[in-house]
């Protein structure tokens, strides 16, 4: 179950859910569609300028003994990519749908908590994802005025 939520966590999601509120509802997919671009956009590249500049090792390279259940698509541990991706996505779900969107919120904490049984993050790691991608969030629709 955990490889699933996290697999779930790839990123897919940022390009099908605004397709999808494009075509159920356009008017809130217009005001979602650049919240997401902007947000995206900032938290891709802080994500990958910390991850690369900070150079954590994952929990498999730093615990003696300890071996992760799948294998990480990069090298470095902090911040979690993966959280942060979610809690951006859930983030700005919220800000468009409000209370709605609180099964996303969910979705978002099952993705970090399946980073960390899965072993390729420590608590820390998905904590900093996901206050980033949320903090993100938030900032790229004052920004935008949504």
């Amino acid at each position: 179950m955990a490889r699933a939520v996290s697999r779930s966590g790839d990123g897919y999601l940022h390009v099908l859910v605004p397709l999808l509120v494009l075509t159920l509802d356009p008017e809130s997919g217009w005001q979602l569609l650049p919240l997401l671009v902007l947000a995206l956009a900032v938290e891709r590249s802080l994500y990958w300028l910390v991850k690369n500049s900070l150079r954590r090792p994952r929990p498999q390279e730093t615990v003696p003994g300890f071996r992760s259940l799948i294998t990480a698509s990069d090298q470095f541990s902090f911040p979690s990519g993966h959280s942060s991706g979610a809690f951006l996505l859930a983030t700005a779900l919220l800000i468009i749908y409000g209370g709605a969107a609180i099964p996303m919120l969910l979705w978002a904490a099952g993705v970090a908590l399946s980073r960390i049984l899965l072993g390729v993050h420590f608590p820390g790691d998905t904590l900093a994802g996901a206050i980033m991608g949320s903090g993100i969030a938030l900032l790229a629709a004052a920004q935008l005025g949504v």
